[in-house]
């Protein structure tokens, strides 16, 4: 049986606040530094929207998931700008003849509130990913409160992308 043209894959990517603000590593959302307070406890930067992105993309070709590509136990991806970890993971797809179609996130978090940053946000990813800013759409909801989201503890974003062979 055949695979066909077109591949779906989903992504899904959480990480803690640290305590305080890193000056070293501010809060990065979608390729945005975004003004919060505090920043991610994170091996690379933290972005937990191109981190879904990624796993959606490494999961529609059939190749894990951004930890194997990119240990946290590797130092060469301390603290990585991971707009790199997303051109590589788009040069992988790229390589087996896949491209993105269109992109679909949402980011659940209880702060910072994200509607001043969707457009930014949604043009930068498509500029990374070769689309048009129509084809990726950004939600962001909360959690009304509860669990580790609610209590401001972290954020979480799930992604969902579809994948052609054709051009």
């Amino acid at each position: 049986m055949s695979t066909g043209m077109f591949r779906i894959g989903h992504g899904f990517d959480v990480h803690r606040f640290g305590e305080k603000f890193d000056s070293n590593k501010p809060l990065m959302l979608g390729g945005l530094k975004i003004e919060e307070p505090r920043s991610f406890l994170a091996h690379s930067d933290g972005d937990v929207v191109l981190h879904a992105i990624c796993d959606a993309i490494l999961g529609a070709i059939g190749e894990g998931d951004i930890g194997q590509h990119f240990p946290d136990t590797d130092k060469e991806f301390a603290n990585i700008d991971s707009i790199l970890l997303l051109k590589q993971v788009l040069e992988r797809a790229s390589d087996k003849g896949w491209y993105p179609v269109n992109v679909d996130i949402t980011v659940m978090a209880q702060t910072p509130k994200l509607a001043p940053y969707r457009e930014a946000m949604r043009e930068r990813l498509a500029d990374q990913m070769g689309l048009k800013a129509s084809e990726v759409n950004v939600k962001a909801t909360t959690t009304e409160g509860l669990g580790f989201i609610g209590r401001e503890e972290g954020i979480a974003c799930h992604c969902v992308t579809l994948l052609s062979s054709a051009t």
